[in-house]
């Protein structure tokens, strides 16, 4: 199996802990502190590798914190190739409120990348000889808005499928420009693309709608705690979340997209596809912190998923 090619643009060394109440101006004592990788596409390829997918993350970082980065890829095992940026690359910080269970997250913008440092990226989806290729993540400051669009055509030209999670101008510009097999907007990041709120018929209007235009094959709309939807050309598929209890929210939407990529590389149906997103998303919350979903668990939920679970919505 060739593996999954991640590309992470602006990642980040996620920290996490908790504490007893959050309070302002005073010292807040935190414990259970933990470091993992973070940003998009690295928590793409960890999720992959739990799942017993091949996967390469190539990621781009400088400074101490980019060489920790490296450093716990390699510890935990996650294949990784690193990019070199001149700037530091971001600390994200996570901390959960016991008194509460509020989480509150604190994320860092990155630093400010030369376009000329973004090549490598482009060079080395050309290069790539896998079947997939997973951009995940918002764009670093100094980055062009088409670099995922070059991507996204550097794919296609050697036959590999483009899959796409990000906000802002690298979505609207790759979507405007290039076809891509799989886009995953949150539905904030779908009503900042269409450019109204939308409620639960909207999003399926607004999905559908991408993929008439030939923006992408499938549009996956995640949707938190209501779950999700999936649109493709066959129609659109709505899901519930699994109800599981909740430790932490961070990184349940890039284990959404693990969890879908994985059973489409291994050739399973795009319903089936769609289930392990839902499994994986849903072990994700089930987790402290920035650990991520654990195999065990999304294979177990997977398992209670069933057809009666999935709805396939008329789209007016």
């Amino acid at each position: 199996m060739k593996p999954i090619l991640t590309i992470s643009l602006n990642p980040a060394v996620d920290l996490s802990s908790e504490t007893e109440k959050v309070q302002h101006t005073r010292k807040v004592r935190t414990f259970d502190e933990r470091y993992d990788p973070g940003g998009g596409g690295i928590n793409v390829a960890r999720v992959v590798r739990r799942l017993g997918g091949e996967v390469e993350a190539v990621f781009g970082a400088g400074g101490e914190l980019g060489a920790m980065l490296e450093r716990l890829l390699i510890e935990e095992g996650t294949p990784c190739r690193r990019l070199p940026f001149c700037g530091q690359t971001r600390l994200g910080y996570t901390v959960r409120e016991r008194s509460t269970g509020l989480e509150y997250r604190f994320v860092p913008k990155g630093p400010t990348v030369r376009p000329d440092e973004l090549e490598p990226f482009v060079e080395a989806v050309a290069n790539h000889d896998g079947d997939y290729v997973v951009a995940s993540g918002s764009l670093p400051q100094g980055a062009p808005p088409d670099i995922y669009t070059r991507m996204a055509d550097a794919a296609a030209r050697r036959g590999a499928r483009f899959v796409l999670d990000s906000s802002g101008e690298g979505l609207s510009e790759t979507l405007a420009r290039s076809r891509v097999f799989v886009v995953k907007p949150s539905l904030g990041e779908l009503e900042a693309l269409i450019g109204e709120k939308l409620d639960e018929a909207g999003v399926c209007r607004a999905a559908a709608g991408l993929v008439e235009r030939g923006a992408a094959d499938l549009v996956a709309v995640t949707l938190g705690i209501e779950g999700a939807v999936l649109a493709s050309a066959e129609g659109v598929m709505r899901m519930r979340a699994i109800h599981v209890i909740t430790r932490s929210a961070v990184g349940a939407g890039d284990s959404f997209l693990a969890g879908m990529i994985w059973a489409l590389s291994q050739n399973r149906s795009t319903e089936d596809a769609f289930r392990f997103g839902i499994a994986a998303g849903a072990g994700a919350v089930m987790t402290p912190g920035t650990e991520l979903c654990r195999p065990e668990d999304v294979f177990d939920l997977y398992e209670h998923l069933s057809s009666n679970d999935l709805e396939h919505i008329a789209v007016r």
